[in-house]
């Protein structure tokens, strides 16, 4: 009978130990995963970096070589889908999406809810302050702001735009 009960004992302390070692191995490996998701999500985002431009300020506002937007690379026809526009004069850097060769959209990238500094991903801007989003041309698509962003009017010419800023 005591026979009996220490290897039952055994047993259940044998499983138990097994259990814990496949919990264990499942935590282990868990974390692992999620800690390699997080990198490859932040090494795929590094992969579309941000370009920043100063453009040359003219009186009535900004002029910007449209091979700005070109990537380097191997192919020719690779564009960036904006650029951001920092120059020393301006209180707030102009965000210039890239919609074709022919059209572009430029954006004073102050949140119209409490004025922080926008943040350019894609083809959306974000308010890192609450979470309002803006479209490429500037519509309001998620609050709290309540009104659309400041656009400018961009003229092309050959490869060359301007952005008028003298509505700021």
């Amino acid at each position: 009978m005591l026979n009996r009960k220490a290897r039952s004992l055994n047993s259940w302390n044998h499983f138990k130990r097994k259990w814990l070692m496949h919990r264990r191995k499942f935590i282990q490996t868990s974390c692992a995963a999620c800690l390699s998701l997080t990198a490859l999500a932040g090494a795929l985002s590094s992969c579309q970096t941000t370009k920043y431009v100063s453009g040359k300020l003219g009186t009535d506002g900004l002029f910007i070589n449209t091979d700005e937007f070109k990537k380097a690379g191997k192919r020719k026809d690779s564009y960036r889908s904006f650029i951001v526009v920092r120059n020393e004069a301006l209180q707030y850097p102009v965000c210039v999406y890239r919609l074709s060769d022919a059209e572009y959209t430029a954006l004073w990238m102050s949140c119209t809810h409490q004025g922080a500094e926008l943040q350019a991903s894609g083809d959306f801007l974000q308010c890192p302050a609450h979470g309002s989003e803006f479209s490429n041309k500037g519509k309001m698509t998620n609050g709290p702001a309540d009104r659309d962003l400041r656009t400018f009017p961009v003229t092309v010419n050959k490869n060359e735009l301007f952005i008028d800023l003298r509505r700021v």
